[in-house]
């Protein structure tokens, strides 16, 4: 009751001399709890916990940010947030950053170059300490422009900047985009499309695409069309294929969004999968398991590519690690299910 009284009770303030009085420790003490850069006793630290839940005490974000002259937030900034494997990332982040420590903010670009300057110069005039950032379009140099001093960065995602100035996390999009078009190539009498991503985004999948039909096959311009990485932009991108004169036997998408919509204009033109048309996808996002048939696809490691990111980037703010930019790739894995 004490503790409920206190959580609405804003005129009664809690302080840091409160919770030490009550858990019989320093103030030090309790600051040690609080931020975790300091070894404290297991027991004392569960004594200081407990005084902190039982007072309602809240820590000052303000004056401890006015006082350490930082902000403890860090930015991540996406291309899209409804896409299954951001969330991912963002949970992976989490646990890299070590959970209380920092807090993260999400924003959203939906992949518009402005945008991402936007919020760049938006979280840095917040005080972030770092930014995660997907970005598409961005290279190094215009970076060094936008971010202050003493704010840290690590780049994610399916663009790889030739001449990196920061820490870099990635998939080997490329290997993967290989391995599923290989496997695609492997069946009878194919003729491979790949449905890509929007022009200048994510190049080592289509890369990776090439570098399979120019080993097993022949590149043929006309199966490869740029769509909107969602299941929309697939669906279109896949009728337009099949109003070739002779359309592709086998499809490799971009994404896993991208092939849902491959598999509806399937649908629609009455072609049976895989029997008609072979289709592979890439993310392995969890609902590629759950259509009909089920998704084959690339496993893109999207809580590791968080998890490490969030390593990094704490490793920067902390002054950990101040060496030369570091660049992290991470194998993919092709998933085989009923679709190819």
């Amino acid at each position: 009751m004490q503790s409920l009284m206190n959580r609405f009770a804003p005129q009664v303030r809690i302080t840091i001399a409160d919770v030490a009085r009550h858990a019989g420790v320093s103030k030090t003490t309790v600051s040690h709890v609080l931020s975790r850069k300091r070894p404290v006793s297991l027991v004392t630290r569960s004594r200081v916990e407990d005084a902190i839940r039982e007072l309602g005490f809240r820590p000052d974000g303000v004056a401890r940010s006015l006082r350490t002259r930082t902000s403890q937030m860090v930015a991540l900034i996406i291309p899209d947030i409804t896409n299954p494997y951001y969330p991912m990332v963002a949970r992976g982040l989490e646990d890299g950053l070590g959970g209380s420590i920092y807090r993260s903010l999400i924003c959203n670009t939906d992949r518009h170059p402005e945008r991402e300057v936007e919020f760049l110069e938006d979280v840095c005039a917040r005080g972030v300490d770092g930014i995660v950032l997907d970005s598409f379009t961005l290279p190094g140099e215009r970076l060094v422009e936008l971010l202050p001093p003493g704010v840290s960065l690590v780049r994610i995602g399916t663009t790889v900047i030739d001449d990196p100035g920061y820490d870099t996390v990635h998939a080997d999009d490329e290997q993967g985009a290989f391995d599923a078009t290989d496997h695609l190539l492997r069946r009878p009498s194919r003729r491979v499309a790949m449905v890509q991503g929007p022009p200048g985004a994510g190049g080592r999948r289509n890369e990776g695409y090439l570098r399979a039909l120019r080993s097993g096959g022949r590149p043929d311009p006309e199966l490869v069309l740029s769509g909107e990485w969602t299941r929309s932009g697939g669906a279109a991108a896949m009728r337009r294929l099949l109003a070739l004169p002779d359309p592709p036997q086998a499809v490799f998408c971009a994404n896993d969004l991208m092939a849902f919509g491959v598999l509806d204009a399937a649908r629609e033109a009455g072609l049976a999968v895989p029997g008609d048309l072979a289709v592979a996808g890439f993310d392995d996002i969890e609902a590629a398991a759950m259509t009909h048939p089920p998704l084959t696809t690339v496993s893109n490691p999207a809580y590791e590519t968080g998890l490490l990111a969030g390593t990094l980037l704490k490793e920067r703010m902390l002054g950990v690690e101040t060496g030369q930019p570091r660049t992290v790739t991470l194998p993919c894995r092709l998933v085989r299910r009923a679709t190819a």
